[in-house]
């Protein structure tokens, strides 16, 4: 019996020990298949290209069709969320209350969510905040550094108004007018932005990036790989100014675009930098308050949540892994984790993709509950101050309560300017939401006392702002006038831009 059992075990461990050869045979078959076509991806290139920017997107289809397939889908505008789908959304049709938080500010006209990178520079012609150049005398509002995060363009525009390939000074860029640059920005976002086109080594395209990086003694060529993976989003999905014509202390230099980021990462760092230089980008028409408007602080809010804490980088994300053949490749169709939880958010956590998915929304839900409370109290606060100072309040007075209203702002429009901010870090998101609202109730306290002092008891009457077209009328837009314009430009000069572009060889038609 005990020799049968010998013999049992042995045949045992033998087929077990086949088994284990076998899968480890088939392992290392697939790898080696995979190392072999991804060799032969970058060893069998149809075109090798001598220059790091090639603007057309097009041209890189053949060699990398699946980045390219991929990249192609951000087209498509399909995926729902509760919060920040892909559709294109009127925010202030739904918020008429920031129509008065940004009077006197081109974002009270028009703001619409984000849709896919194919569509942004669609999406930047036809906004009303860019106005409309060559129609009815219209002024050119935007300089050409409005172009800059929409594509390969930018910085292949940036060398040739340079005069140099050798040298990238992009002052001759920003110093250049937006329409100036209307038939030669013509290729959306794509290939060159992120990767150098001759080695497709990760490698952001933006010097705004290099430069505040320097200041802070960095160096971004010097980041690792999975650093690079949230850098190449980081050089566009940033906090950032433009230099006023009237900065005496950088002649020459207006428009040049700059990173506020040499104080630190954080809100209040930039705050405490745009302070140390007198900045402000526009006076509050309603309460005279000389507002800083936040862009769009992705990268710092990102870096302020539990993900990034860990080592996630945006790529990890926002384009997850896919294989296809023996090839893993990253998808370049840039969303919502929401839209492939499979990839994304269980690669690390093991919930149900519901339950994962609701999670998000729980802490969404609660982030917007305070940012209603602080749009409510600031969009009051703006109309009273314009009471008081209607009724006699002096700029002494009003100082205080500027203040108060500037810091409440700055926290309410970083927090809400970062599209993806509620999920890359609700905590900070609703920390600064909730200070917004503290300054803001501050701010009505002392209007209060102000008005009571020059005779007026009880409540402040303020307009009726309780739908965007109401809000716009309250704030003096005439927005019928506006639309026109626009719809005069994009009928007619954007055609030829488009035309021109193609006649030039600027822009392939597929």
């Amino acid at each position: 019996m005990a020799k049968q059992l010998k013999k049992w075990q042995g045949w045992a461990l033998f087929g077990g020990s086949m088994v284990v050869v076998f899968l480890l045979g088939l392992l290392v078959s697939s790898l080696m298949e995979r190392r072999a076509e991804v060799a032969s991806v970058f060893n069998n290139k149809r075109t090798e290209f001598t220059d790091s920017i090639i603007a057309q997107n097009e041209k890189f289809k053949a060699d990398y069709p699946r980045e390219y397939e991929t990249w192609a889908m951000t087209e498509d505008t399909s995926f729902v969320s509760k919060y920040n789908s892909s559709q294109e959304v009127d925010v202030l049709e739904a918020r008429p209350e920031m129509v008065v938080l940004w009077a006197g500010y081109a974002f009270s006209r028009h703001y619409n969510t984000p849709r896919g990178h194919k569509h942004c520079l669609d999406d930047l012609r036809k906004i009303l905040r860019t106005g409309n150049p060559g129609i009815d005398g219209d002024d050119d509002m935007q300089p050409a550094t409005c172009w800059t995060c929409k594509g390969p363009d930018v910085p292949r525009m940036m060398r040739e108004l340079s005069g140099s390939k050798s040298v990238f000074d992009p002052t001759n860029y920003y110093a250049a007018k937006w329409s100036e640059l209307g038939s030669e920005i013509v290729n959306t976002i794509g290939c060159s932005d992120c990767h150098d086109a001759r080695t497709m080594d990760l490698r952001p395209a933006r010097p705004a990036l290099y430069e505040a990086w320097a200041r802070a003694g960095k160096d971004v060529r010097k980041a690792s790989h999975q650093e690079m993976r949230s850098l190449v989003c980081a050089q566009c999905h940033t906090e950032y100014y433009f230099i006023k014509k009237d900065d005496s202390k950088n002649p020459g230099k207006a428009n040049y675009l700059m990173f506020p980021q040499d104080k630190g990462m954080t809100c209040e760092a930039a705050e405490e930098y745009f302070d140390s230089i007198g900045f402000y980008d526009y006076i509050h028409p309603l309460s005279k308050t000389p507002i800083l408007k936040a862009q769009h602080p992705g990268y710092e809010i990102a870096l302020q949540g539990i993900h990034a804490q860990r080592g996630v980088s945006c790529a990890d994300c926002h384009m997850p892994y896919k294989s296809e053949g023996g090839v893993k490749f990253s998808d370049h169709h840039i969303m919502s984790p929401l839209a492939n939880i499979d990839r994304t958010c269980q690669t690390c956590h093991r919930q149900d993709a519901e339950v994962l998915r609701q999670n998000v929304y729980d802490r969404q839900e609660k982030c917007t509950e305070v940012r209603d409370r602080a749009e409510q109290e600031l969009a009051r606060a703006h109309f009273e101050a314009k009471f008081i100072i209607e009724k006699g309040a002096t700029d002494a007075e009003m100082k205080p309560i500027q203040d108060l209203l500037r810091k409440s702002q700055w926290r309410w429009d970083y927090a809400i300017a970062s599209h993806g901010a509620t999920f890359h870090a609700p905590q900070e998101v609703t920390r600064l939401l909730s200070h917004s609202v503290d300054f803001a109730q501050q701010a009505r306290l002392l209007i209060a006392k102000v008005a009571a002092k020059h005779g007026h008891i009880g409540d402040i009457p303020v307009p009726d702002y309780s739908t965007k077209a109401k809000a716009q009328a309250a704030i003096g837009l005439d927005m019928p006038k506006l639309k026109e314009k626009k719809k005069k430009f994009l009928d007619t000069v954007v055609p030829k831009w488009i035309e021109e572009a193609k006649k030039n060889g600027k822009l392939i038609e597929i």
